[in-house]
């Protein structure tokens, strides 16, 4: 089954009239609606009318997530507030989060893509899908929940955490679909088996697993662990979340929706597009999007793209596995974190030092601990035990704040951490993806 043949069985000459068709349509749009993405096409020598074709796409400046910083709230909408339904944000790149919005449109899009999501994974209408991804502000849970009812699944909402919980669900409502990050559904797998409960027999068959990086060794251990076909999702909030691609039940790369997100791989030094087959920056515009349509979105997301038709018959370009990133964010438990967020806490803490480091480790099947390591002044050292444990409360808690995670603050004295004559190493992930 294909959820949506016509567009994602398309011949590629077809497909590339549909994208120029939209993107002209797009330039127009954003153009007349929204100042800063004027500027930036006058800045760019340009007029809404330059861009004929999907050619013309290289012709136009880069989005990045500065620009959605810069602009917070609303400065990259390009549809009115009284047309937004929705809103979401994610953890930015400073003390302001990156804001999504979507409007009534935008939401049955969503629902649309995320149902062939599903469908890509081997989804089929009437299945139950028990649904551990966080709901609220993060795009993950309310993403697939929307895209469950638009294929007609029936849905287990039960968000992340109270694990015991979620297994005994598993076991009462016998899911087939299991969706979730992979370092949960591996934590899940042990807790588990502490309880005594034998994952590996079930009803579950499908897992569509995302929102941080993963290899395919921890595909074949959740596959072992679960009995069931491992999947990736890939999805990004600035963009819409998760629905961007996904894998087909052959698993040979991210089935991209290139009638909605036009996909760029491009050098992250130069800017130029690689050959196909090359690592490169990953670059989204949305086609069709209303309420905060992106021009050229550089994700920072390291892959290659492959254009060949695939075994399922879907002609979409696939991209690979996210292979790394060109900044230096990580991804937590699905949540962005940067090391200017911890130094932008850090600054306005009395007694610590402007050097720290975070360690990212997951051990066993356990979810991913962060400890933030902190040079503080000579002379706290000094002081009295209780008020180093009120200082370092202090720092956890406004980091948790920042980050939206909990975290292990280790406080430790000056020349501690290691100096460089360069680029600081701000991060040390201890994952074995």
């Amino acid at each position: 089954m294909i959820w949506k043949e016509q567009v994602e069985c398309v011949d590629p000459s077809d497909l590339k009239n549909l994208q120029s068709d939209y993107l002209r349509k797009l330039i127009a749009y954003i153009y007349n609606n929204c100042p800063v993405y004027k500027e930036k096409i006058d800045d760019a020598g340009l007029r809404p009318e330059d861009i004929k074709s999907i050619d013309d796409i290289k012709k136009l400046p880069f989005t990045t997530k500065v620009d959605m910083r810069d602009n917070y709230p609303y400065g990259l909408f390009s549809a009115d507030q009284d047309k937004v339904r929705e809103i979401h944000v994610s953890s930015g790149t400073t003390g302001n989060p990156t804001l999504v919005g979507y409007t009534k449109d935008d939401m049955k899009l969503w629902s649309e893509v995320m149902a062939r999501t599903l469908c890509c994974a081997g989804a089929e209408p009437g299945d139950t899908i028990q649904n551990a991804y966080g709901y609220g502000l993060f795009t993950g849970g309310l993403g697939f929940h929307y895209g469950a009812m638009e294929m007609g699944l029936r849905i287990i909402p039960t968000s992340a955490g109270q694990t015991a919980r979620q297994l005994k669900i598993m076991q009462e409502f016998k899911p087939r679909i299991i969706v979730c990050t992979p370092s949960y559904a591996l934590y899940m797998a042990e807790e588990a088996r502490e309880m005594g409960i034998d994952t590996s027999k079930g009803n579950w068959k499908i897992g569509i697993f995302g929102a941080e990086p993963w290899s395919d060794s921890i595909r074949r251990e959740i596959e072992e662990l679960w009995n069931m076909l491992a999947t990736d999702v890939y999805g990004l909030s600035e963009i819409i979340g998760p629905g961007v691609a996904q894998e087909c039940t052959y698993k040979d790369g991210l089935h991209i929706f290139s009638d909605v997100f036009y996909p760029e791989i491009i050098d992250p030094e130069t800017g130029e597009e690689v050959a196909e087959g090359q690592d490169g920056e990953l670059v989204i515009t949305t086609l069709t999007k209303q309420a905060i349509p992106l021009i050229r979105y550089r994700t920072r997301d390291v892959v290659s793209i492959n254009h060949e038709k695939c075994r399922c018959g879907r002609t979409s370009p696939r991209i690979s596995k996210i292979k790394g990133r060109t900044d230096d964010m990580i991804v937590v438990r699905g949540i962005n974190v940067f090391p200017s967020q911890i130094e932008h806490v850090l600054v306005g803490i009395e007694g610590t030092q402007p050097y720290y480091q975070i360690v990212v480790d997951r051990k066993a099947h356990k979810l991913d601990e962060v400890e933030v390591l902190v040079e503080v002044e000579e002379k706290i050292f000094s002081d009295e035990i209780k008020e180093l444990k009120e200082l370092e409360n202090k720092i956890r808690k406004e980091i948790g704040s920042v980050l939206s995670i909990g975290v292990k603050v280790t406080l430790v004295e000056p020349k501690t951490i290691e100096r460089s004559m360069g680029k600081s190493k701000r991060i040390i992930d201890k994952r074995t993806l």
